[in-house]
């Protein structure tokens, strides 16, 4: 069929044709600002999710329905950095914000003092003026000047909060990648929102993360469980990962057969990010305009490629030859969270010779921990991949055995 009409979207983060089975967090997203614009307090949202379940994708949605009900938007992409650059970031978003809930000309005394508290944010790491070029005003004396990041967020935010509130207007962060906040600055973001909560300020974040985040919030400050609601997103049930394909399809004025949509959900799991590429895939090869059984089985090869050069290969090369093995050897235990001594058991070691291999996986984000003792793949379909990447689990030799045999 013809490649400028395939309505698939397979992209990092990119929205799909047809938005399926994610109302509730949409419902939810749309509760949180009306309830902050009528005055009143509700819990911020932690989207969380393995890849490809589409939390990016909802950061988007709600992005455009925030930008729709009048809010400002700061949207950050998590990456791993040291508190200095993470301020960086934040304040350059935050100048941002500022500018987005009212043009400088016609800044009041509220807007005006929360530029002064951002100055004094940003100041001690930008001192030629980068970050606040724009913001002609002296920096504040003794606000966010702490040298503490949290003391220093809490009230930079609670600046931009009164400004917002004085304008009858909201604020909302948008953080994808979540899970990548240092400690440190996870328990700054999460004791900032708790003093806006306290103050009914019109500031709210929602995050994207993977499955650990829930946990990681609760370490850095215990509260976090009543101030954030954690909905947790995954593969579409059967009646939405056939919508999924079918739907954007025929509005292209395609189908599928029923045996198409039947073995094209067996072959996804359902989920969303692989729907896309084998809907991608499928319209490429189908003669149309209708999507056959046969169809979809052809699509196998070309589909299973994509994902394997892109989407599973990009992680799988950060990996050591240790920690592949490790991987491999849970793929070999099959696609569901895994004992750590049983891999172990696979690799000829023991549980606390592994653990730092396990570690490393996890802060790579690779694994999680859905329960103590258990790892799972971040990655839906993990298992499969590296048993096509790597058809035997070969173990490395332990290094004393290496300096042993030279």
């Amino acid at each position: 069929m013809d490649p400028v009409t395939n309505p698939y979207t397979p992209n990092a983060g990119a929205e799909p044709q047809a938005l399926i089975g994610r109302d509730d967090q949409l419902a939810s997203f749309e509760l949180l600002l009306r309830r902050i614009d009528r005055g009143m307090t509700e819990q911020s949202m932690i989207v969380s999710g393995l890849r490809g379940v589409g939390k990016t994708v909802l950061l988007g949605r709600f992005r455009t329905k925030a930008l729709e009900s009048g809010w400002a938007v700061i949207e950050l992409e998590v990456s791993k950095h040291d508190d200095d650059q993470f301020r960086r970031d934040i304040s350059a978003r935050l100048r941002t914000a500022l500018f987005q809930l009212s043009p400088k000309a016609k800044w009041n005394e509220r807007m005006r003092h929360a530029a002064a508290v951002l100055k004094a944010f940003a100041i001690h790491l930008d001192p030629v003026g980068g970050v606040s070029a724009g913001i002609d005003v002296e920096a504040a004396e003794g606000l966010a000047d702490h040298g503490d990041l949290g003391l220093d967020l809490t009230d930079v935010l609670v600046a931009i909060g009164e400004a917002a509130k004085a304008d009858c207007r909201g604020v909302v962060l948008l953080f994808d990648e979540i899970q990548f906040l240092s400690s440190r600055q996870l328990e700054s973001v999460i004791q900032a929102l708790h003093k806006l909560v306290q103050r009914k300020l019109p500031v709210t974040l929602v995050g994207a993360g993977l499955p650990q985040i829930a946990e990681l919030a609760g370490d850095a400050k215990s509260y976090a469980e009543r101030l954030f609601k954690f909905p947790s997103i995954g593969d579409l049930d059967d009646h939405d990962a056939r919508a999924a394909l079918a739907e954007p399809a025929k509005a292209e004025g395609a189908a599928y057969s029923d045996e198409a949509l039947d073995r094209a959900v067996a072959i996804t799991g359902g989920y969303p990010y692989f729907i896309q590429e084998l809907g991608y895939a499928a319209w490429g090869l189908a003669a149309g305009p209708t999507i056959t059984r046969e169809d979809i089985e052809d699509t196998i090869p070309v589909y299973e490629s994509k994902l394997d050069s892109s989407f599973f290969r990009v992680r799988l090369d950060r990996a050591t030859e240790l920690q592949r093995a490790y991987l491999r050897a849970m793929a070999e235990l099959g696609p569901g969270p895994q004992k750590a001594a049983d891999v172990a058991a696979l690799l000829g070691r023991t549980s606390p010779q592994v653990a730092p291999v396990r570690a490393e996986l996890i802060n790579m984000g690779l694994l999680y921990t859905p329960e103590h003792g258990y790892a799972a793949f971040t990655v839906p379909h993990f298992d499969l991949f590296m048993k096509r990447a790597m058809p035997r689990l070969d173990v490395p030799e332990p290094r004393s055995r290496k300096k042993d045999a030279s």
